[in-house]
């Protein structure tokens, strides 16, 4: 499909989702915009939304493999997937296996700090609030989830990390950690939005070197080519 001429339904910091010919679908492009602190800082990088539309589809497949229900459809083009849409819940989940961004400043911990168990944490997806930290209480009461749906939420993400550390472990990486987005579709919940190495870290296991959006974020340099060799490692086909 030819996202040109379909309509935007929302553009955001370096995805499109227009609407899509397929009922209850859309089709999500990512593009070549690399944003950080809430996209204070912006930069366009050549090749970015291919390699991140390839890896998203790839951990997406990945994942619903291995019974992870996502909204993920299948690729349409080097830029653009079609998803399901779902209706989704403003919470972003995150777990955290090592130490790592605003929790080191938080609670004064050393970057790459193990935690086990891993840590787990919700922050309210709002970037002019800059995604503050939440709870369960918060959720329930302004309507946001059920607790049923919390419950399913920490549930899922919790076996994400059981799934995906030993994918990264194989290819040499630590996954520090990353944040996931879940909504509803056809009243089931769904893994939404997107994962790709915009939104986890992702370390070399000997090394320690970053190859992540902190590339970016700390001015690392080389951001394209650390993703793109993640992905080859990994075995993604961009």
């Amino acid at each position: 499909m030819n996202t040109v001429n379909s309509t935007i339904i929302y553009s955001g910091k370096a995805k499109t989702l227009y609407e899509a010919d397929k009922p209850h679908h859309c089709i999500m492009e990512f593009r070549n915009d690399a944003t950080a602190f809430n996209g204070v800082k912006h930069s366009l990088f050549e090749h970015k939304g291919e390699i991140n539309n390839a890896f998203n589809a790839f951990i997406m497949q990945y994942l619903e493999q291995a019974g992870i229900p996502t909204h993920f459809e299948k690729k349409l083009s080097a830029q653009t997937s079609l998803v399901k849409k779902l209706s989704m819940i403003p919470a972003e989940c995150v777990v955290r296996n090592r130490a790592a961004g605003s929790l080191c400043k938080r609670l004064g911990i050393e970057e790459g700090h193990m935690f086990n168990p891993p840590i787990f944490e919700f922050f309210y997806k709002n970037d002019k609030l800059n995604d503050p930290m939440i709870n369960d209480s918060h959720i329930v009461t302004l309507g946001w989830a059920t607790e049923e749906e919390i419950a399913e939420m920490k549930s899922l993400t919790l076996r994400v990390n059981e799934i995906l550390k030993p994918l990264f472990e194989q290819a040499g990486f630590i996954l520090a950690d990353y944040k996931l987005e879940f909504g509803r579709y056809e009243d089931r919940l769904r893994l939404g939005d997107e994962f790709t190495l915009d939104g986890c870290r992702v370390w070399d296991i000997k090394t320690g070197e970053k190859f992540d959006k902190d590339r970016f974020r700390q001015d690392l340099g080389n951001m394209i080519e650390y993703y793109q060799e993640a992905a080859k490692r990994l075995g993604v086909s961009v």
